[in-house]
């Protein structure tokens, strides 16, 4: 989200300090213990969790099988986990030169992009959308392989100043806008954060700056709200990825949205529990991270981390910089945090918030690159795991059968090998469904 009040995070990280404080003496050791096993079975659950076994039939362009003994190199290209941030300032950085380094080091690490569509600012005047803005945002992810997803559909933090006044009418607007940015960018932006925190949509903050579609939820009511959302999403974009998203991760989030979440035939609205943990007063507790996804895991659906935050430095009177303890401590958690993400068989994505210092969220150092577009050690150590740890490079030698048997990461990747003189290339891809064998015929490099 682009600004929102502070008080709802800090009392998550308060409320993590408090439990991690109260747990002391033997009780602490165990806990820690527990943490430990959790942290060192990490790798081997992403081992079971995030690779697969293939079985390569290599050809080349004339349809028949390698050569018997040829060296084959195979080489990731692209992940099919989702590891992404907010883009909203592509583009829009203090220099030339700010905004080259936000594209190399955003390109560099990431597969994955959140693009703003924040109604009260993206419709300033009815019915003059800034889709221009969203197509430059599309042709650069496009460019560079990074998978899009538009955020939010519905959010009644602010509201168009131009929404008529009768509740009927000013919900009616904003099922027609959701209906209307799924269909316009169906094929180029094709998952959706359709409601953005509908637990407390009724906060004075949401009163005093949305009341008409405040008011419009409260008659309408937050189930009826929510399911008419979803479906007016899905009715623009029948094959789009609807994500129901919020910062709650307690019974209550559960009990008064995704539950509700269902259409006349039970069966849920939504296709991914979106969970967002932004965590500027502190780190969760490794405990507290694998219990969210299990808890949420419950519902059947996999679990995006939505907006992740962990700041560089300690808000002070003087103001709330970076500093090399808090860059030091930032880079550990992150690595600590992702590595449990990673590991739970339900969570697909992590979606970072936001990717620089310049102008983030709350002026906090949350980003993983500075003011100055330089890479912070949290950077650092997530391009060690997304782009190292967690790829797969390897060269294989060609059976008689032509087939070789490969185990990798899932996701995508490029495969080449000479005949003569000539390199020769091709490529595949494999998830988790890959069943059977993949054929990979290389051609001429052009």
């Amino acid at each position: 989200m682009n600004r929102r009040d502070f008080f709802k995070v800090a009392g998550l990280a308060a409320a993590c300090s408090a439990t991690g404080t109260r747990r002391l003496g033997a009780r602490q050791r165990t806990i820690d213990v527990s943490k430990e096993q959790m942290l060192d079975e990490a790798d081997a659950r992403i081992e079971k969790h995030r690779k697969g076994d293939a079985v390569l039939r290599f050809t080349g362009a004339d349809g028949k099988p390698l050569k018997t003994g040829s060296t084959v190199k195979i080489q990731q290209t692209r992940h099919k986990f989702l590891f992404g941030c907010n883009i909203f300032k592509l583009g829009r950085c203090r220099t030339a030169e700010d905004n080259a380094a936000y594209e190399r080091h955003f390109a560099e690490l990431l597969n994955y992009a959140t693009l703003p569509f924040y109604w009260w600012n993206y419709e300033r005047q009815r019915d003059k959308p800034d889709d221009e803005r969203t197509e430059e945002l599309v042709r650069w992810c496009k460019a560079h392989d990074v998978t899009t997803k538009g955020h939010p559909l519905a959010w009644n933090w602010v509201e168009p100043n131009w929404l008529p006044d009768d509740a009927e009418a000013a919900m009616q607007a904003q099922f027609d806008r959701i209906e209307r940015c799924a269909r316009q960018f169906k094929g180029k932006v094709d998952i959706w954060d359709v409601v953005n925190e509908a637990t407390h949509y009724d906060r004075p903050e949401c009163k005093e700056r949305a009341p008409k579609l405040t008011e419009a939820i409260r008659k309408m009511g937050v189930g009826a709200y929510v399911r008419s959302a979803f479906k007016a999403a899905r009715q623009g974009n029948p094959k789009a990825t609807l994500v129901i998203n919020d910062y709650r991760t307690d019974p209550a989030y559960a009990e008064n949205v995704i539950s509700q979440l269902v259409g006349e035939d039970g069966q849920p609205l939504y296709d991914v529990i979106g969970i967002q943990s932004h965590m500027h007063g502190g780190c969760w507790l490794v405990e507290r991270t694998w219990q969210v996804c299990d808890a949420f895991a419950k519902f059947g659906k996999p679990l995006h981390f939505t907006e992740t935050t962990i700041v560089s430095g300690p808000r002070a009177a003087a103001g709330w910089n970076t500093a090399p303890d808090g860059e030091k401590r930032q880079a550990e958690e992150v690595a600590q945090f992702y590595r449990v993400l990673f590991s739970h068989p339900a969570v697909e994505a992590v979606t970072w918030w936001d990717f620089t210092d310049q102008d983030a969220w709350q002026r906090a150092p949350a980003g993983l690159v500075r003011a100055d577009m330089t890479p912070k050690p949290a950077y650092q150590e997530l391009q060690r795991l997304v782009k190292a740890a967690w790829w797969t490079q390897t060269e294989t030698e060609v059976a008689e059968t032509g087939q070789t048997r490969f185990r990798g990461f899932f996701g995508q990747y490029k495969v080449s090998t000479r005949i003569g003189d000539r390199e020769v290339t091709g490529s595949f891809s494999f998830d988790r469904s890959t069943k059977e064998g993949i054929e990979v015929q290389l051609r001429q490099k052009l």
